[in-house]
């Protein structure tokens, strides 16, 4: 246990730039202790490690897995949700909505995404600057997936709210919203029992009405707003990935010559600035070793995804940005592994890839302003501020 390398979550350098700092803990031993006020768990910091941690069902989600919320007693059934069960029954209800996140349906959404693009950077006509978090970024994933869920036109401003406040990592705003979250989830079903489309909704009202059993009333809200509000995840990688293009401007520069580079380079984005840093803490269901540590029944342990996508085992060179990375026998850990493998990374693949792609192509000159404000946050990487300059300064 002595050796055991430990890393306080409040360090400066830990919040200032996690990537870095989680190396020498990582080259020490494969698993640490994080520790915070009123906060510790075991953390896996290699990739090969990590990867084995999340399929195996000795390390399990639930409820306990998250900070606990302070809202209405009538809200709390709807908290339960595929993040937070195990087993046959997140089985069950992973595969009923699993369709709607295939990477044919990403695909198939991309005409759709590039209009919703469109229709935001059309908005930036005659600005020479702007902040792309809260005018692009963020905004965009909203829109997204409330299009693919079924979130009525007019409905859509309060979910961009809700999202607004993920994004922020604002949790006791968020706990004040769950209320209005609920009642608008329920507001959507309501909707599409009445005006079915082609949505999410609709499909889960669809399997309800064929089979009750399967899913059930308490089940479909907790999806709506689980699926809604997991849809900012990529803003946080979109406001990220500018961040970095823009402070790497010879591989922006390749990028901007062949745009066939963009898939493979948010491959690479994923990999060196994923927004998510830590796991969501599994509870380990009995005592299970790693490396040479054993880890009691009943203790959280996550995987530090800032440490395992910049583990050298697996990658070559990990701390160097390189949008022609190979891909390899080991890819990155940004969407998790496992049955809890991200169910919308294909679709956030997508919204990146075109949102990077408009960027880039309709503001050749696009530049950091002034210096982005991040918020220290030890669990997620995520910008509240990106000041860019959308055109050259004229000369005088």
């Amino acid at each position: 246990m002595s050796d055991v390398p430990e890393i306080q979550l409040t360090d400066p350098e830990v919040l200032r730039d996690p990537f870095t700092a989680y190396s020498p803990a990582r080259e020490r031993s494969p698993i640490a202790k994080l520790v915070a006020p009123g906060f510790s768990a075991w953390a896996v910091l290699r990739h090969e490690e990590a990867r084995k941690m999340l399929s195996d069902p000795r390390f399990a989600l639930s409820p306990g897995s998250y900070p606990p919320m302070d809202i209405p007693e009538h809200c709390r059934p709807y908290m339960r949700s595929m993040q937070t069960v195990e087993g046959p029954e997140h089985l069950r209800l992973r595969r009923l909505v699993s369709p709607a996140f295939t990477p044919r349906k990403a695909v198939a959404l991309r005409p759709g995404i590039e209009r919703l693009v469109d229709d935001l950077l059309d908005g930036f006509t005659g600005q020479d600057e702007i902040d792309l978090v809260t005018a692009f970024a963020r905004p965009l994933p909203m829109d997204v997936i409330c299009a693919l869920v079924g979130i009525p036109e007019a409905d859509r401003p309060r979910w961009r709210e809700y999202g607004a406040m993920v994004a922020a990592g604002d949790g006791a705003g968020l706990a004040k919203a769950v209320p209005g979250i609920v009642e608008d989830s329920l507001t959507a079903i309501a909707d599409r029992k009445v005006d079915a489309g082609d949505d999410v909704v609709s499909q889960l009202l669809l399997i309800q009405a064929e089979d009750g059993d399967r899913l059930s009333e308490t089940e479909l809200v907790s999806l709506v707003w689980q699926l809604v509000l997991g849809g900012q995840v990529p803003g946080l990688l979109i406001a990220n990935a500018v961040e970095v293009l823009l402070s790497h401007p010879a591989q922006l520069a390749e990028l901007r010559e062949d745009p066939a580079l963009m898939p493979g380079a948010v491959e690479e984005l994923m990999r060196w600035c994923s927004p998510q840093l830590l796991t969501v803490p599994r509870l380990t269901t009995t005592d299970v070793r790693i490396g040479d540590v054993t880890i009691p029944e009943g203790e959280p342990v996550t995987v530090a995804i800032a440490a395992a996508n910049r583990d050298p085992r697996a990658f070559g060179d990990p701390d160097v940005f390189d949008i022609r990375r190979a891909a390899g026998p080991a890819w990155h850990l940004a969407f998790a592994h496992g049955p809890h493998f991200c169910l919308g990374a294909s679709l956030a693949r997508v919204q990146t890839e075109v949102a990077l792609t408009a960027l880039l192509r309709r503001f050749p000159d696009l530049a950091l302003a002034d210096g982005p404000a991040r918020i220290p946050d030890p669990g997620t990487w995520r910008l509240n501020a990106l000041p860019v300059k959308l055109r050259a300064a004229v000369a005088n």
